[in-house]
């Protein structure tokens, strides 16, 4: 769904370059709980924001 484009791309922005907890993000993101917003996270990626954010680590 195009509505849920938003939130993952500015997910992956934050997840990508901010030094910012995953539950930090999931709270900015406007995701109640940090579990709700991985699980959507990775449904939407495949991947989970832990491992979307070591991606950038290497």
């Amino acid at each position: 769904m195009h509505i849920h484009n938003h939130p993952v791309e500015k997910a992956k922005e934050q997840l990508s370059v901010s030094p910012a907890s995953i539950s930090e993000i999931a709270y900015q993101l406007g995701f109640e709980h940090p579990q709700s917003f991985s699980k959507f996270f990775k449904l939407k990626t495949t991947v989970s924001p832990l491992d979307f954010r070591r991606s950038f680590a290497r």
